[in-house]
């Protein structure tokens, strides 16, 4: 028998070039991710050696330093600073425990389709606040405010003032009232 003799006119050589194209891709993107790496690690290693020196600053000047009168000012200012700090956190505390839900769901279920409330500024240190709302007609707006008053969570809802636009040919009521709530 005979020897074939085949020849094939592709040798394969234009896929070992895809093949090194595509190698070649994935080499510059692995530098490109190295890359971003190292910058965000250089950003990590620089927060971190400025919160060691954040904290070695606060251990200094809490930390007594002698009798000197220099050091016992500067730690009473830091004392100072932390007492106010205290007051600040624990009057916002105080203010995130007041029965916000409870307010919200009255002034809300007060509320109806011929009231809009336009602006509502609780004051929490005085138990007040205010509302400017507008009503369709003067009815609607005493319903409102009569609503508000026969709510548990608020007292004293009262009537500051209001206006009817003249120029709307709909004539609402722009109102602002004030209330306590317990």
């Amino acid at each position: 028998m005979r020897r074939l003799g085949l020849r094939f006119p592709d040798t394969g050589g234009g896929a070992e070039r895809v093949g090194y194209i595509i190698m070649s891709l994935g080499l510059m993107m692995l530098g490109a991710v190295l890359y971003e790496f190292n910058l965000a690690m250089n950003e990590v290693a620089y927060w971190d050696t400025r919160i060691a020196s954040v904290e070695r600053r606060v251990q200094r000047t809490t930390a007594p330093q002698g009798t000197s009168s220099s050091s016992s000012s500067s730690s009473s200012y830091v004392g100072r600073d932390m007492k106010q700090e205290v007051k600040k956190a624990n009057a916002v505390m105080s203010e995130l425990d007041l029965p916000w839900q409870a307010l919200f769901d009255s002034v809300e279920y007060a509320a109806n389709h011929d009231v809009a409330l336009l602006s509502f500024q609780p004051d929490p240190a005085g138990r007040m606040m205010r509302i400017g709302a507008e009503a369709k007609n003067i009815a609607a707006m005493l319903d409102f405010v009569g609503a508000l008053e026969r709510e548990p969570v608020l007292k004293d809802a009262h009537l500051l003032k209001y206006e009817i636009k003249r120029d709307d040919p709909h004539r609402p009521v722009i109102f602002l009232l004030t209330a306590i709530w317990a």
